[in-house]
């Protein structure tokens, strides 16, 4: 069943409720978790993890002001955003798992990889994890699952700054490589453009073909 949560208690921007509770509890790095690409029909799944420091001085928190859920910036907004949280966190990491993986393994195993990958490129252990929406049974640290996340905790808000740009990014180069698709401008995602380009051209190596791309494609006409 899906959790449900009142919108109307959703703060103005991300804030640090959930971090100062865990670290007025003496746990020092809480970790935020958040994914970008779950959705899209072609393209890898990037997942993000954010240390901010515990002892937090008014400059940092400042300068972090701006950052909100990755789906409510612009991509010029994104691009700045990511810049100052690369500047502001004690640590950070992106994971990937690509399309060929996300075929093997499912989305649902896809999504909890990306996070351990995510989390293995952080130089420092996790004491707690907040993560946006999911929670990841495997991984032996405790964590608490949010739902709407990146709209509550600011750890998380980070982590889907650094994880949205990563994989536009990566998209960006993928549109070289194969322009008829226009990866460039719809990131994978099912626009009808893109639709129509699969029925033109059919699948490219990057199209996730689990994601049962016929239907879509039919469905266009």
């Amino acid at each position: 069943m899906r959790r449900k949560f009142d919108s109307g208690l959703l703060p103005k921007s991300p804030n640090l409720e959930f971090e100062n509770y865990l670290w007025r509890k003496g746990l020092r790095v809480v970790t935020g978790l958040d994914e970008a690409g779950r959705g899209a029909l072609a393209g890898p799944l990037y997942g993000a993890a954010v240390v901010l420091p515990c002892e937090m001085s008014e400059a940092t928190q400042k300068l972090l002001s701006g950052v909100r859920d990755s789906k409510q910036l612009s991509a010029k907004q994104r691009d700045v955003a990511a810049i100052v949280v690369k500047q502001a966190v004690c640590e950070w990491s992106v994971g990937v798992v690509e399309a060929a993986e996300i075929d093997e393994l499912g989305m649902g195993r896809a999504g909890r990889l990306v996070f351990r990958r995510a989390l293995d490129g952080l130089g420092i252990k996790p004491e707690h994890l907040l993560i946006d929406y999911f929670s990841v049974p495997e991984i032996m640290i405790e964590q608490t699952a949010l739902v709407k996340g990146d709209q509550r905790s600011l750890s998380i808000a980070c982590a889907s700054i650094l994880a949205k740009t990563a994989r536009d990014q990566r998209m960006r180069e993928l549109a070289g490589n194969y322009p008829q698709y226009r990866f460039d401008l719809n990131k994978g995602y099912a626009t009808r453009g893109h639709r129509a380009a699969l029925a033109k051209f059919g699948a490219c190596p990057e199209h996730r073909k689990s994601f049962q791309l016929w239907k879509l494609q039919d469905a266009l006409f």
